[in-house]
């Protein structure tokens, strides 16, 4: 519930009152009218070709306790029953609600951006803190997402770990100014997204507009080596770094049976932490989202304690065993040059047999885009994976074993050949489709006779 009242709904929005409704508070927001099951606040966002305004009488007929839309709207919906808002632009209308909600919450804010791992790092985040902790889900880290994920809060909520997207210059800035952070995290910087910034630094810009949206004093979470972002850190006093050599850094590290034990060293103390993964990559997120907890000022220990508990977002490295006992790591929710490595090497350092690489395209690199692929090709080749199988036509850049045309088609190839000894990563931009292999693969029983 947004336990806000109505009037001090339409003053945060700076919004008009044009009919009222029921008293009391919304249940939530919402802005398809098709999810309205009661009690929502429905916002009318304008699209690229089509106004949600007119699907406001739609969600008050389905139970939407009221509306937020544009002031060419709002009289058509005056008589329709529910609170009716009239504002310019109902977009930041759900904006300024959620920076109300915000401070309503008063909750500890922790906001997370990077090019690589923010997801898995918000996961960890989450899993780790104690109390009542509220985090984004999915993809809902936008302009749009982020709001929501804020009004989705339900009172209570002690922490609010936020995921913040960034396709251009502004985006960063402008959901800090949305979430109002205590903390930021900023995982890594790499080459994704080059298409639309043009350039590393570029990104690092965009990417440090987190930390010009934090208070003076926050604390910045980034890696020992944080590259391109170190210019963007000169000044900043509350520092705090993650990874090999770092303030908080992870020893005696042990691996096996699906976990990784380690040591984490911290200025707050140590404490043996065991993790339900066995991923380099996901250790180094591990310690990003430690440095968050005990800048919240939450102790190791407590944070080891809910080490176990930690699970990751869909289609982020999860694994499934088909029929044939072969290991399928469905890791096809995005990918740059940076994930894709660190996901070969975790393929690389699968005890199986066969390792196979199912790779589709890695999106908005650019002009340079042919050499990111061929330097993940031959990464691979590096690592001694058995198999590499590229999916669509920009795929014949890894230079692989064999090219497919689309995710089906993969399927068909890949069929009658996996068996127990076989583990078969799945990787690529989240416009290649490749969430249709692992699908297919799982849904395909196993052929009698195993591998060919």
């Amino acid at each position: 519930m947004i336990a806000i009242e109505p009037e001090r709904i339409a003053a945060v929005m700076e919004a008009v009152i044009v009919a009222r409704g029921e008293p009391g508070p919304p249940r939530a927001a919402a802005i398809d009218s098709r999810e309205i099951t009661g009690g929502e606040l429905f916002f009318g966002l304008a699209g690229e070709s089509d106004d949600g305004g007119r699907f406001a009488p739609a969600a008050l007929e389905a139970g939407a306790w009221g509306v937020v839309v544009g002031p060419e709207s709002a009289a058509g919906v005056a008589s329709a029953g529910g609170w009716v808002f009239a504002a310019p632009d109902p977009l930041a209308a759900m904006q300024s609600l959620a920076t109300g909600w915000r401070r309503e919450l008063g909750a500890t804010v922790i906001g997370i951006t990077g090019s690589v791992g923010k997801t898995s790092v918000k996961d960890i985040t989450k899993a780790l803190l104690p109390g009542s902790v509220h985090a984004s889900s999915e993809n809902f880290n936008t302009e749009i997402g982020l709001p929501l994920t804020i009004l989705s809060a339900p009172e209570g909520t002690g922490t609010l770990v936020l995921e913040m997207a960034m396709r251009g210059s502004g985006q960063i800035a402008e959901l800090a100014r949305i979430a109002e952070p205590d903390v930021g995290v900023i995982t890594l910087v790499g080459p994704v997204h080059l298409e639309l910034l043009g350039s590393i630094e570029a990104i690092a810009a965009a990417k440090a507009e987190l930390i010009g949206g934090l208070r003076p004093g926050s604390p910045v979470i980034v890696p020992v080596d944080a590259g391109h972002l170190e210019p963007h850190l000169e000044g900043v006093a509350n520092q705090l770094r993650f990874g090999p050599g770092g303030a908080v850094r992870a020893e005696a590290v042990e691996r096996g049976d699906g976990q990784t034990r380690a040591d984490v060293v911290t200025p707050a103390g140590s404490a043996r932490f065991v993790f339900p993964f066995t991923e380099e990559h996901n250790l180094t997120n591990s310690l990003a989202a430690i440095a968050a907890g005990i800048s919240t000022g939450v102790a190791p220990e407590e944070l080891a304690a809910r080490a176990g508990s930690v699970s990751f977002s869909k289609l982020r490295g999860e694994h499934v065993t088909l029929e044939s006992g072969a290991l399928v790591v469905n890791d096809s929710y995005n990918a740059n040059p940076v994930s894709m490595n660190a996901a070969l090497e975790y393929l690389a350092g699968i005890e199986r047999g066969r390792r196979i690489a199912v790779l589709g395209i890695m999106a908005e690199l650019g002009p340079e885009a042919p050499d990111f692929h061929r330097q993940v090709g031959r990464r691979a080749r590096d690592l001694g994976i058995d198999s590499l199988i590229g999916v669509g036509p920009a795929a014949a850049d890894y230079g692989p074993d064999e090219l497919v045309e689309d995710p089906g088609a993969a399927v068909d190839l890949l069929e009658g050949r996996l068996d127990s000894d076989c583990v078969v990563l799945v990787k690529g931009s989240r416009s290649a489709g490749l969430e249709e292999v692992a699908e297919g693969l799982v849904s395909r029983p196993a052929e009698p006779g195993g591998a060919s």
